[in-house]
This record gives C-alpha cells, structure tokens and sequence, in this order.
C-alpha cells in the first residue's frame, strides 16, 4: 500500500493511501482515492492542529490546492505520546497522481509550526505510472 511518512518538530506524520473502485468510475474519467492518516505526537509539550494544506498532482502535471480549518471537521489536541488518526479520501481525474501538504499546528504556550505531509501515491493498481 502507498504511503509516505515525516516526522517535524516531534509529529509524527502517516500516511497509507488505496484505490477506491467502490466510489470510482474510469469509464467517466472519475477515480477515487483513500488515504488514512495517523499524527502522533513524539514531542515533549501538547500540539492542536489548526489547519491543513494539500497540495495535489494528477498524472497530467495539474495542481489542485485545498487549505482549511482543522481535519474531517475536528481540530484535535495531542498529548506528548498521543495519536489522532482519520480517513479521507481524493477524487482525480486520471489513474494515478499524488498528494503533500502541511498541518498547521500550535504548541501549548502559542508558538506554531509547520508539520510536513511527505508525498504519497495515489495510484489504481495495475496502472502504468
């Protein structure tokens, strides 16, 4: 299974990614894509995830860039040691590209940071790439 993982500033960020032929539709240029993420926090003091950024490639080079508050409409705080992890998911219009992207986070006290989302596939199986 894709996946990618990046660990900045003490959060742990990963991800596993899958084709979805359940909510896809090739023959209408629809595929659909799963990525489940995990973030933990391996740091020393308490982070909330304020935001997300993603930035998204198909296979013919175009970019798509989705920015907003929290992850599947929560903004979850993390204790040294804890994880939070959801799914979502990524229509493309072409059987295979890519996803990356930060998190936005804050620690305990106010000083906020970047967390790197690595590259991941998003690729349908049995796909030339």
């Amino acid at each position: 299974m894709p996946g990618s993982s990046a660990l900045t500033d003490g959060v742990l960020v990963q991800v596993e990614s899958r084709f979805a032929p359940e909510h896809s539709d090739p023959g209408a240029g629809e595929w659909f894509f799963l990525y489940r993420i995990r973030i933990t926090n391996e740091g020393d003091r308490t982070v909330k995830l304020l935001a997300r950024h993603w930035v998204i490639t198909d296979a013919n080079g175009e970019l798509e860039e989705v920015a907003g508050p929290g992850v599947v409409g929560r903004q979850p705080i993390l204790e040294p040691g804890q994880s939070f992890e959801y799914t979502s998911g990524c229509p493309l219009k072409t059987p295979f590209g890519s996803m990356r992207g930060t998190y936005e986070l804050v620690r305990q006290g106010g000083e906020s940071f970047q967390a790197r989302i690595a590259d991941f596939a998003l690729s349908q199986p049995n796909q030339l790439e």
